[in-house]
Parts: structure tokens; C-alpha cells; sequence
């Protein structure tokens, strides 16, 4: 009951703990100290070396961690044409702790432009996993985390007066960027999306209505923008989803069961896989699973944290797994922790070896799990 291709059964999201090497060139890159030319040497260094760590560890894909982020999402929203990084006065809010002042607005008509960077680190990646022997895995965030992020607020309302232009411009930004992925080589693509969680959550819809959105009717919407976006996807891609609820510092923003976006989420869009965190009570229980259509798609439980250092049990984790195949077959489920490592450069609270612990131990599960 091994997979040949992904996801995986045993799986991960995308982002790893930045290495101290990395860290320091950074901060050396921001003061003026070294070159960008010097800190791009220094993260591919890094890079070769997690991707081989990646496949030591008995995993079938690799991701380059992330490690040439700042943020899991800013960094590449801000690089499609019609956006912008800028610094409002207040940071996102997490549970207790609250992140650098960085967001990202629509100035412009939103565009995927050849020239992305993100293309030339996954053509990076592929060489490195090549050599390896794995998939390589790219992450990007999802179109709907640059409406919802945004909110009307932050769109610029002389560039779109009305907001089903920017839904179509939307789509077709997205779909130029998978075709651009996969251009480059890239067969395993994931959408990392928080929005769903959002969604759930009934203190961030709250939010999102004192802000002067409407969040009623965005599901249909999304549906709509994600299904264009993937629709031309050749047959050897596959384009997953991870549905965050928060990773800052090990906290979080969203609680809420999946039931109420499971019928759009699961059954509407076109998505072969997802990541849907299961480590805490805050993400409810299984039952939403049941709406999930039998045949290919693929739920990646992630039962595994990623936001501390202990150690779960083997056999606590392949209870779980048993009690999420109650609501859907076996061989649609998979495993793997509940988020990345470090969606920011900060990194959760935990230290690299029980970060690798960890992935080891999905790895373990999973093959007694399936075989």
C-alpha cells in the first residue's frame, strides 16, 4: 500500500528549521556585511545538504526548507506583478505573541511574471533531489491567502473597482504559475493555504467582518479561482493543499472543526491531496473526513506536531490513523507532521534533531502502517 507517487504516505509540509549558517548569513546580507551573491552561495550549501538529510531519513520527497523565506507566504506574493511588501503598524496576531510588521497589497493588475525567483529556486531544488534520488516538493502559498490577507482594504480600488476582475486575474495569475512550475521540472506542487482554517474559525470571521469584508460566499469563490488555476495541470503533476491554522513561534491563530468547509474543500475542489492538521483538539474531530469522494484523493493527516520537541508515541499516532479510517478508507490516508518547522525564518520552538526525530518517526509509522 506504498505510494509511487505523491504524496507520500509518509509526507511533509514544506518548511524546515533554518541551520545557524543560514541564520548568520543573513543577518550579515541584512547589515551590509556579505553580498546577496555570498548568502545565495551559503542557502545553497544549506539546501544540498537538507535535501540529502531529507532522503537519509527515509523520506521520498524534499522541499529546500524554505531557507531562502523570510515568510512562507510574503515572499512570494510580493513577487507577482501588481504587489507590493510594505510595514503597517501592526504585525499578524498570533495566540500571545504578534510577528514583524510585514504585509503585502494589490497597487496593480496581478500577473505571475516570468521572471520569479521562486522558478530558479525550484530548478535549484531539482538538481539536488535528482542527485538524491527523491521528489522534489515545491510550496507556494494559496490564491486565496492573497484575497483574504488583503481583505478590500489593501486592493486597490482604481485597479479594481469591482472584485470579480481581480478573481479572474486571480485565476489566470495562478495557472500561469503552475504551468511555470512545471515548465521548470516541477511535478509535486502544494498550495499552502490558511484561509480554510479561517474559515472554521468563528472569532476569524469575526475579524474579517470588523475589517469591512464579507466572508460569506468566499468559499464558491475560492473554489472557483483554485479549480481554474490547476485546471490545465498536466496528468504527471500533482497539486496538494495544507491547510495551516497558525505556525509563529510554535502558536497559533484559528480553532475550529472542519465541517464547515469540508463538502467545498473536499469535494469541490480539484486538489489531490490534503494536509489537514490534526495535532491538537482545536482541529475536532475525523468526521469530516466522511465527505471526502472515494477513489485518488489523498488526506495527509498531520498527527505529528511541529510546534514542540517531544516525541510522540508510535502506537498513540496509529490510533489516530485507525479512528480516521472509520470516515475514510485506509488507502487515502497518509502521514505527516501538522505543519512545516518554520513557515518564518524565527522557526518553532524545538531543536533540529527532534525536528529530524520526528520526520524519522513519521517515516516509521507509516511503513508500519502500509507497509
Amino acid at each position: 500500500m506504498q505510494r509511487t507517487k505523491p504524496p507520500f504516505r509518509a509526507d511533509e509540509v514544506g518548511s524546515l528549521l533554518r541551520p545557524q549558517h543560514i541564520k548568520e548569513a543573513r543577518a550579515s546580507f541584512e547589515k551590509g556585511s556579505i553580498t546577496a551573491e555570498d548568502l545565495r552561495v551559503v542557502e545553497d550549501e544549506e539546501i544540498a545538504k537538507v535535501v540529502r538529510k531529507q532522503a537519509d531519513a527515509g523520506l521520498r520527497l524534499a522541499t529546500d526548507g524554505e531557507f531562502r523565506r523570510s515568510w512562507w507566504h510574503f515572499d512570494f506574493l510580493a513577487r507577482l506583478t501588481g504587489c507590493e511588501l510594505f510595514h503597517p503598524e501592526t504585525g499578524i496576531q498570533f495566540a500571545g505573541v504578534q510577528t514583524r510588521h510585514d504585509a503585502v497589497r494589490v497597487t496593480g493588475k496581478v500577473d505571475f511574471p516570468d521572471s520569479h525567483p521562486m522558478l530558479d529556486h525550484f530548478r535549484f531544488l531539482k538538481k539536488q533531489t535528482d542527485a538524491a534520488g527523491v521528489t522534489a516538493k515545491m510550496t507556494i502559498p494559496s490564491p486565496a491567502v492573497l484575497h483574504f490577507r488583503c481583505g478590500r482594504g489593501l486592493i486597490s480600488t482604481e485597479v479594481y473597482p469591482d472584485l470579480e476582475p481581480f478573481f479572474e486575474d486571480l485565476g489566470k495569475t495562478y495557472r500561469k504559475a503552475v504551468k511555470a512550475f512545471y515548465d521548470a521540472g516541477c511535478r509535486y506542487l502544494q498550495f499552502d493555504d490558511t484561509v480554510w482554517a479561517y474559515l472554521c474559525s468563528q472569532e476569524e470571521l469575526r475579524k474579517s467582518r470588523d475589517r469591512g469584508d464579507n466572508p460569506d460566499g468566499l468559499q464558491d469563490i475560492y473554489a472557483r479561482v483554485i479549480n481554474y488555476a490547476i485546471a490545465e495541470r498536466p496528468a504527471d503533476m500533482t497539486i496538494t493543499t495544507h491547510v495551516c491554522r497558525g505556525n509563529f513561534r510554535s502558536t497559533w491563530i484559528s480553532s475550529g472543526g472542519y465541517e464547515p468547509v469540508a463538502e467545498t474543500l473536499l469535494g469541490k475542489i480539484d486538489y489531490d491531496g490534503y494536509f489537514l492538521e490534526y495535532d491538537t483538539e482545536r482541529a475536532g474531530g475525523f468526521e469530516p473526513l466522511r465527505l471526502l469522494p472515494r477513489g485518488n484523493k489523498i488526506v495527509v493527516a498531520g498527527l505529528v506536531t511541529s510546534k514542540t520537541g517531544e516525541l510522540e508515541s508510535k502506537d498513540d499516532i496509529k490510533r489516530r490513523i485507525e479512528e480516521a479510517a472509520r470516515f475514510v478508507p485506509l488507502e487515502q490516508l497518509a502521514l505527516s507532521p501538522q505543519c512545516g518547522f518554520a513557515s518564518t525564518e524565527e522557526g518553532n520552538i524545538l531543536s533540529e534533531d527532534e525536528q529530524w526525530a520526528k520526520l524519522k518517526r513519521v517515516v516509521e509509522i507509516a511503513g508500519d502502517v502500509w507497509g
